[in-house]
């Protein structure tokens, strides 16, 4: 490919995504993968309608139903009896013209945007390029890669960061250790298994338990019955010292209290939980997106659904500068935007508050938690359920206003 208008780096959901939808505008990109295939891991599984609305304008809501993606019935807070306190149905699980929350593995998504990308004639994808550096001038960026084949300099008129919390596109633009924020002290293990929630009353597909010790979230992610859970650890254990105690942990919180031949454990991903802001998302031609730019929590999958919301955005302004509806000042409004949707998620305060409302006093948790008493008044009071709607959408944003022409 002669020198692409954009060079993406990352070929995680966010890159992929965004590769897609400016290819299909025809519009040359690059697309750099440090390592030789896919990542095959599950990782995050729910697109909330912000999401999905990128996902439809990328066109594979199809392709992903023929995966098997699925609408969840909605999420409810429980007590660790199983007692349910409230719950709110999913958009689109009730209202056929709602726009859905959709379920669906990660690494099924990223399949499904590959081969749609590889349709594509203005659309390269190179694995096994690895960038060491960067640099610009007024006129395009570059990007040093190790590649099979020796070091080479790429060029392009943008170049877009999108290769995840160790960036090394945010690392060689601010430093190593530059990135804002904060650390959890507790530690998160997600596992995928096998076990019948639904012989135990769980008939909604997302349950999040409240408890002081034994908070977790159970989910269901596939159509034949593998659940996520999700559950807080201690700080500063091993891996080996976490699988040790996940029997025990599954014995004193799954309902129906299971041994481990009651269950099929097929992934155990211990991971640390960040809140963290770059300092910017934009610096002169290099740009910024999803989880090079930004982490937070998992819970409630804003990760996902933003890093899916920010290149939607990125494609409307690039596709806006391609065209000559916009000018580059449209690239700090993109920085200045989608910074403010998470300058709020990634405070200590909002963090605090998160835990607040899984670690609570079950017995309680409807007299401490607006959330949870919004959720209880949005079963039956539209106006709320529409407030709640409104929280949800707000990390949309349309950049095509800001067009000039």
């Amino acid at each position: 490919m002669s020198t692409p208008f954009v060079l993406v780096v990352g070929a995680g959901p966010s890159g992929l995504l965004l590769a897609l939808l400016l290819g299909k505008k025809g519009i040359p990109v690059q697309l750099l993968e440090a390592a030789d295939s896919l990542d095959d891991r599950p990782r995050a599984t729910h697109y909330s309608p912000p999401a999905v609305y990128e996902l439809r304008r990328a066109g594979i809501l199809e392709h992903m139903e023929a995966e098997g993606s699925f609408i969840p019935n909605g999420a409810c807070w429980r007590k660790l009896s199983g007692e349910l306190i409230t719950g709110v149905r999913a958009p689109g699980s009730t209202e056929p013209t709602a726009t859905p929350m959709i379920c669906l593995s990660l690494n099924k998504l990223t399949l499904v945007l590959q081969r749609q990308i590889r349709q594509l004639p203005h659309v390269e994808i190179l694995y096994s390029h690895k960038v060491t550096g960067l640099g610009q001038d007024s006129d395009k960026a570059w990007v040093s890669v190790m590649t099979p084949d020796g070091v080479k300099t790429l060029h392009a008129q943008y170049i877009v960061g999108c290769d995840g919390a160790n960036s090394q596109i945010r690392r060689s633009l601010f430093g190593d250790w530059e990135f804002p924020g904060f650390t959890w002290d507790q530690q998160i293990v997600a596992t995928n298994i096998y076990y019948p929630f639904e012989r135990h009353g769980f008939d909604w597909d997302s349950n999040f338990i409240i408890h002081p010790e034994h908070w977790y979230m159970a989910a269901r992610i596939s159509k034949d019955g593998l659940w996520r859970v999700t559950y807080g650890e201690v700080g500063g254990l091993t891996v080996d010292e976490l699988k040790a105690r996940q029997p025990e942990k599954f014995k004193a919180f799954l309902p129906g209290n299971p041994d481990p031949e009651d269950y099929k454990i097929v992934n155990f991903s211990p991971y640390k939980v960040h809140q963290r802001l770059a300092h910017r998302m934009r610096v002169g031609k290099f740009l910024l997106a999803a989880d090079a730019a930004h982490l937070c929590n998992p819970f409630g999958g804003l990760g996902l659904t933003g890093g899916i919301v920010d290149v939607g955005g990125l494609h409307d302004c690039l596709s806006g500068i391609f065209f000559g509806q916009a000018d580059e000042s449209i690239l700090d409004i993109y920085d200045e935007v989608r910074r403010a949707k998470y300058s709020d998620i990634v405070n200590p305060v909002s963090s605090n508050n998160i835990r607040l409302l899984f670690q609570q006093d079950p017995e309680k948790a409807l007299e401490h938690s607006a959330f949870l008493k919004m959720c209880q008044q949005a079963e039956t009071d539209r106006k709320v359920a529409a407030k709640l709607k409104e929280g949800m959408d707000a990390l949309q944003y349309d950049f095509r206003q800001h067009y000039s022409r």
